[in-house]
């Protein structure tokens, strides 16, 4: 069993609605088990800053699955929840699902990377990991409290 943990965002329609729906069709996946959900943060655009806030939130979840599978269940939920990929990069989205950790593993593949390629400059998904494990360390780069202080005294 390996502990991977899931990064949720919305920022358009009923951002609330939209997170919470992604959490139960994602605890009803066969072969993935939702242990815990962070709380949800509001928090600014990044990159494409042209948009509204987005609602933030991480689950951590338990899994047999091969990292691949998982992603392609959140791709298959995403795609359920009315996600579309034709607007800016970055830019506004029904929902967004990224798988961030999986386990300690560093994967560089066609399509996955984990941990997710940027995790490591994004407080509005390191600050939720965080919440669900102080003692999380991000593969390569140490623990997460410390990336998450140098963040914030930027």
């Amino acid at each position: 069993m390996t502990r991977a943990y899931v990064g949720l965002g919305a920022n358009l329609g009923d951002r609330a609605a939209m997170l919470r729906a992604a959490v139960e069709q994602l605890a009803a996946e066969p072969g993935i088990e939702i242990v815990a959900v962070s709380p949800v943060h509001e928090t600014e655009p990044v990159g494409y800053t042209a948009q509204p806030r987005f609602l933030n939130a991480a689950a951590a979840v338990d899994t047999e699955l091969p990292p691949r599978d998982v992603l392609d269940r959140l791709l298959g939920i995403e795609r359920r929840l009315g996600r579309t990929r034709d607007g800016p990069r970055f830019g506004p989205r029904t929902i967004d699902l990224d798988l961030l950790l999986y386990g300690d593993e560093l994967i560089d593949e066609p399509g996955l990377e984990v941990p997710h390629p940027r995790l490591h400059e994004r407080l509005f998904a390191l600050e939720p990991l965080l919440e669900l494990d102080p003692q999380l360390e991000l593969p390569g780069r140490g623990p997460l409290y410390e990336i998450v202080r140098g963040l914030q005294s930027l």
